[in-house]
């Protein structure tokens, strides 16, 4: 499937993956910074923002398959690619799965695995979404991605407008794959740069959730933004895209010109 995307700036090539029911959108204060430096291309992924709803998605190979698909017809792999928290995981599985198209990954405030116990609860908020719509679901998401500070600002409230406002089945579907998440036994295989990055504050990636991501890679580079929330890149934006820049900048095949 060829997925909505936004490409600003001049330079290496990174591609940026959203969190679970938002869309490239959101990331667009990030990519305007990147973009001073990088060839930004933010990604709807799919039942997300302008990209296709159905078929629904099902698993986080099929999330992964569709970024192949659109950065092969951009002609945009190989490229760092970027993930926060869902975009995370499917960086991760496409990493694994089309690992041409991957020149370095950042790996954002999301893990690479669960336990049967959690599985069965992340899977429930897609199903709850279904059966109540998204306001059953929202006021849970918001505590788990903001700090409370934060829950009142403009951008906390823009996000939570658009989740109340769209199709559940994008939001559900995107929960079901997250699900059966489970890169962590297959991240040994990856041999490009990567930065592994939490959130101290976050309690749906937690630190040690995030920590587990970068023993798994070779070489993999870790740290900790502190006082950030799992939506880092929009709570802590500055801080976010320097941590990024910084370990871009350290890639010889990625040092901006």
């Amino acid at each position: 499937m060829l997925l909505h995307t936004v490409i600003e700036g001049h330079g290496p090539r990174l591609a940026l993956l959203h969190p679970v029911g938002l869309h490239g959108g959101f990331l667009a204060p990030l990519a305007s910074r990147l973009a001073e430096r990088y060839q930004v291309m933010r990604i709807d992924l799919r039942g997300h923002g302008e990209s296709p709803l159905e078929p629904l998605g099902h698993s986080m190979a099929d999330f992964a398959d569709d970024v192949h698909d659109t950065l092969q017809a951009h002609g945009f792999a190989p490229c760092a690619v970027g993930g926060f928290s869902f975009g995370s995981m499917t960086a991760q599985e496409l990493a694994i799965r089309h690992p041409a198209d991957v020149s370095a990954l950042l790996a954002l405030a999301g893990p690479c695995s669960y336990d049967s116990t959690r599985r069965a609860t992340i899977a429930a908020r897609g199903i709850d979404s279904l059966a109540h719509g998204m306001a059953a679901v929202i006021d849970a998401t918001m505590e788990r991605w903001f700090t409370p500070a934060f829950r009142q600002s403009p951008e906390a409230l823009a996000a939570r407008k658009y989740l109340l406002d769209r199709d559940p089945r994008g939001w559900a579907q995107g929960w079901k794959a997250i699900s059966g998440l489970d890169t962590e036994p297959r991240l040994h295989q990856l041999r490009i740069p990567a930065l592994c990055v939490a959130g101290e504050c976050d309690v749906s990636s937690t630190p040690a959730a995030v920590r587990r991501i970068a023993d798994a890679i070779p070489g993999a580079r870790y740290e900790v933004l502190p006082g950030a929330p799992h939506m880092l890149f929009i709570e802590q934006l500055e801080a976010t895209a320097d941590v990024m820049m910084r370990f871009l900048n350290a890639l010889p095949d990625h040092r901006a010109a």
